[in-house]
C-alpha cells in the first residue's frame, strides 16, 4: 500500500477552474490529476537537472554534433 500525504495547493482560477471541468468531464479526482501531472513533471525535471550536472562537471567528455551525425548516418 503506498502511504499518502496531503498537501495545500493554491491554484489560479484558471488553471483550478480547468482542473475542475476536466475531473468532471472524466470523472476523475482533482487529485488524481495533479498526481499524475507532478509525477511527469518530477521526472522531466529529474531527467534535466541529472543532464545539468553532466554538463557541468568539468571532467564531461563531449562529442562534436558533426560527429555524432555522421556516426547516425554515414551516407
Amino acid at each position: 500500500m503506498v502511504h499518502m500525504m496531503t498537501q495545500s495547493v493554491r491554484l489560479p482560477d484558471p488553471i483550478a477552474e480547468r482542473l475542475e471541468a476536466l475531473a468532471r468531464a472524466t470523472r476523475r479526482s482533482k487529485s488524481s490529476f495533479i498526481v499524475e501531472a507532478l509525477e511527469l513533471y518530477l521526472e522531466e525535471r529529474e531527467d534535466l537537472e541529472a543532464a545539468l550536472a553532466r554538463f557541468r562537471d568539468p571532467k564531461s567528455e563531449w562529442v562534436d554534433h558533426d560527429e555524432v551525425r555522421r556516426e547516425l548516418d554515414p551516407d
